[in-house]
């Protein structure tokens, strides 16, 4: 069954524009099914936030594509010693740069989970 990864047609606003349709807020994309994410700042990223990308696992997700906000910084250790663990790798930037690499790499087909605080 072919999945189909919304695109990320803009962001801003205080939320995103998925494939035509308004998404208010923080998003959290997992095997291509985009959902609210109830996070507005990176002290909030944990592996509780972040249940759906755990549950997917490798199967369905190779990385995490974090955007952390409107200025890149270091997730918390704890999140990132959890990813490891379960064996998915995790990319950080700002939300703007994670969201047209988030398109750049749904169209050569990754798997990937995208976590966009919004800005």
């Amino acid at each position: 069954m072919a999945r189909t990864a919304p695109s990320i047609d803009s962001y801003g606003a205080g939320g995103f524009r998925l494939s035509g349709a308004w998404h208010e807020g923080s998003v959290l994309i997992v095997a291509d099914a985009p959902r609210p994410w109830p996070v507005t700042r990176l002290a909030e990223v944990n592996r509780e936030t972040l249940a759906p990308v755990f549950e997917a696992g490798r199967a369905d997700v190779e990385f995490l594509l974090l955007g952390v906000g409107a200025a890149n910084a270091l997730p918390p250790r704890e999140l990132r010693e959890s990813l490891l663990a379960a064996g998915l790798g995790l990319e950080f930037m700002d939300t703007p740069s994670a969201a047209r690499l988030y398109n750049v790499l749904t169209a050569e087909g990754r798997r990937l989970a995208a976590a966009l605080i919004a800005v």
